[in-house]
């Protein structure tokens, strides 16, 4: 059994919001919850009282309906959640209407300031009037290509308010990149900045915007939000103000919430767009506002008083995640830029100088902190900093140890993983319960998750498919363009019938914890022994000679043979003692079936412009076939030593 790392006290245990939360069923439910894994036996067993705890845990603004809570519960696709009740997202975000700040921001060290909530909720009133004037109606697209400001957050809000549908991209997209998703979506009005901040640099945004307009001819409007420049100049862009010119004559005024049905479209989401054009989720208002509820309040424990901090750009779905910390009236804590910048210490600042509660990020930032020798833990009080989110990659063994020892030694680690498809996660935190090392803590309440073999049997403590065999209400209503649903079943449900198929390669332990082994689709298969990408990660980025590593499997004289890639520190070269290093590591840590039969030395991998490294995107260069959508990458021109490696031919 995995060691355990951090166990909360007694205090921490009885204040939790999820034992509140526990509190509750028992007494309106009568549910004997003394454990989470009786809570959670019981969130799946009557999904339909579970979910109607968590409304009125949430104290959602809404009418629930008459009727029943769900309606055909046993289809996947095809379950139909509060099929009476009427709501409104932005509503929800909006109920908290004083001087306490609701969003705090910083771009880089260039730009800071913070909105409260009576202000947030009268700049949204005025950019839903100014929607409004321009035509702008229930089910029409608006898009964001906007860094992370608050600004962002309003246009949103704005948006959702009035029941038109919200779609984002980062600015670090290209022109064909946002042309690929916005282009499939056609929205009316567009929202840019005038350019971003990075890396101390200024980055500009304006010079693009001619072309998008010219590319997605339903744009009626770009509003330019001014964020690197007081006054920037639009008359070179066509159908383009800038924002104060959109609410010209406008005043804040009470919103009239759009109430609409619980799957009512919220939010366009893409997939990563690595093997063709980007698939765009929809997913529905009541689902997603219910299921970040649970995750922000009860698995992370995000409350009236406490602030969230969440590393994201707006073309990562832990944008969209965050942004509902507003329904649980927390602060929400902004942050736009590199967070190595001016050093990397950037982001433990703010959470000092903030008095940050929850701090989320990826498992590849804590990497790079190790790998730059940092030790908040010695440097920074992190005194408010009650738990750590995360998420984007599996976070191996080792960054636990790091977390603990060198940030801070009582802190809720809660290792998540999700996705985009379900604008949410699967396996999640619980600040009530141990963290163990290597471990994701639970699975996500009201989520009946398993790990199932080839043959469809869940498994415990064995290697499987990551699954969920219930329908929850933060499934996608649909695709976007996809009238048949023909490209939603395939998508999830043609592996397992009516049974949502993840693309995650998991283990769940015998005490309910979950280790992610890496995504189905990379799985290595030499020899038949099939092998998740995160177990090679592991060990080779315990290298201190070791910046960054993917692996791939190669076809190979009729079978699989793992090649494995590294970027080295600077001044290091990929030479027979290190190769040999390399692979005893991997060797005398995993198994001989693990050690590469191949390594390369590269300067640069190819990643998502989330992040994420593409292992398959360098699996279809070596094998000389054609990446299809280069446009999702942040870095295309890295593919090209991949395609060209003499090593790969012998």
């Amino acid at each position: 059994m995995a060691e355990i790392l951090w166990q909360p006290s007694p205090e921490q245990v009885a204040t939790a919001n999820v034992t509140r939360f526990a509190a509750m069923v028992r007494e309106h439910h009568g549910v004997d919850a003394d454990t989470y894994a009786m809570l959670h036996r019981w969130s799946i067993e009557d999904r339909s009282a579970f979910w109607s705890a968590i409304w009125d845990y949430g104290e959602v603004v809404g009418d629930r309906g008459d009727g029943p809570v769900l309606v055909d519960g046993d289809r996947m696709p095809g379950a139909k959640w509060f099929p009476g009740a009427r709501l409104n997202f932005a509503e929800n975000l909006l109920r908290r209407r004083d001087d306490t700040p609701a969003i705090l921001f910083r771009g880089e060290d260039r730009v800071r300031y913070a909105l409260s909530f009576r202000r947030l909720h009268d700049m949204v009133a005025v950019v839903a009037q100014a929607l409004c004037e321009a035509g702008v109606t229930r089910g029409d697209r608006v898009a964001g290509y906007m860094p992370n400001l608050p600004e962002t957050v309003v246009a949103m809000l704005a948006t959702t308010s009035i029941g038109a549908i919200w779609s984002s991209a980062s600015p670090d997209f290209g022109v064909q990149g946002v042309v690929d998703r916005f282009g499939q979506i056609e929205p009316k009005v567009l929202f840019s900045a005038d350019g971003y901040f990075y890396a101390g640099k200024r980055f500009d945004s304006m010079g693009r915007l001619g072309s998008i307009a010219a590319e997605v001819p339903s744009i009626e409007r770009m509003v330019v939000v001014p964020y690197t420049m007081t006054s920037p100049d639009v008359s070179a862009v066509a159908r383009a103000v800038t924002l104060d010119e959109f609410v010209t004559g406008l005043a804040p005024v009470e919103i009239e919430f759009e109430r609409l049905p619980f799957d009512h479209p919220l939010y366009i989401m893409y997939s990563s767009g690595t093997t063709g054009a980007p698939k765009c989720i929809v997913h529905g208002a009541g689902g997603t506002l219910l299921q970040h509820i649970k995750e922000l309040a009860l698995h992370s424990n995000v409350g009236r008083g406490k602030r969230l901090l969440y590393f994201t750009t707006c073309g990562w779905m832990m944008w969209n995640w965050q942004v509902s910390a507003l329904a649980c009236e927390a602060t929400l804590a902004l942050y736009d830029g590199s967070p190595f910048h001016p050093d990397g210490n950037a982001l433990f600042d703010y959470v000092d100088e903030e008095g940050i509660n929850a701090f989320g990020t990826s498992a590849k930032y804590i990497d790079a902190v190790r790998k730059a020798e940092l030790v908040p833990a010695k440097t920074h009080d992190l005194s408010t900093l009650e738990a750590i989110l995360s998420t984007g990659s599996p976070l191996v063994p080792e960054s636990f140890d790091f977390v603990y020892e060198s940030i801070k030694e009582d802190v809720c680690l809660s290792s998540i993983s999700g996705g985009t498809d379900i604008i949410s996660c699967f396996v999640v935190g619980n600040p009530a319960a141990p963290v163990r090392r290597g471990e994701i803590q639970c699975l996500g309440l009201g989520l009946d998750v398993h790990a199932f073999d080839d043959e469809g049997r869940s498994v415990v403590g064995e290697k499987g498919e990551l699954v969920c065999t219930s329908a929850f209400p933060s499934m996608p209503v649909g695709f976007w363009n996809d009238p048949d649903g023909r490209k939603y079943h395939d998508a999830y449900f043609a592996r397992f019938d009516n049974v949502w198929c993840h693309g995650d390669y998991v283990e769940i332990t015998e005490h309910g914890g979950v280790i992610i082994h890496g995504r189905s689709d990379a799985v290595l298969n030499p020899g038949g022994v099939r092998i998740g990408t995160a177990e090679v990660y592991r060990q080779v980025e315990q290298l201190e000679e070791v910046v960054e590593a993917l692996v791939i499997g190669q076809q190979w004289e009729g079978d699989v043979r793992v090649v494995l890639f590294v970027i080295l520190r600077d001044g290091r070269a990929l030479d027979e003692v290190l190769e040999s290093k390399i692979r005893s590591h991997i060797r005398a840590n995993a198994t001989p079936r693990h050690v590469p039969a191949r390594i390369v030395q590269v300067t640069d991998i190819p990643r998502t412009r989330s992040g994420k490294i593409t292992e398959l995107a360098v699996r279809d260069v070596v094998h000389g076939r054609e990446v299809k959508n280069k446009e999702a990458l942040s870095n295309p021109e890295a593919l090209d030593q991949f395609a060209h490696c003499p090593e790969l031919d012998t």
